[in-house]
């Protein structure tokens, strides 16, 4: 039986207490260059907004959420800009949201309907 195939949401940020505290510095004194724009919407600045969470909670596939240390160790031949989306599936990653696609989303419902119709309707389009 193949695997369920998984989102797995990548931050263009580090793990790790300092690098949180530094985000959410940047994040509040200069928001027009913060480096993350999928954190920048799915998060205010201190914990994650309610209407994702209930969003991710209700698509009909598992999803992971990783920083840019993380993916990389785990995904270390992946050539992909971030921050991305990425679908999973039998072992094959495939970036369904790029960086630039996030980079268009202007607020949440943009967001969730970009992650619906590369992601959910028609991945690997």
């Amino acid at each position: 039986m193949p695997n369920q195939p998984t989102l797995i949401f990548v931050y263009n940020a580090d793990s790790g207490m300092f690098n949180t505290l530094a985000d959410i510095g940047h994040k509040i004194f200069s928001p027009e260059s913060y480096a993350c724009s999928l954190c920048a919407i799915t998060h205010g600045y201190f914990h994650e907004r309610k209407e994702w969470r209930q969003f991710v909670e209700a698509l009909p596939v598992p999803c992971r959420f990783m920083h840019r240390d993380e993916f990389y160790q785990s995904y270390p031949h992946s050539q992909e800009k971030l921050p991305a989306v990425f679908l999973l599936q039998e072992e094959i990653l495939h970036c369904c949201v790029s960086a630039e696609q996030l980079e268009t989303c202007d607020n949440i419902n943009q967001l969730k309907q970009r992650i619906m119709d590369s992601c959910i309707k028609h991945p690997r389009q």
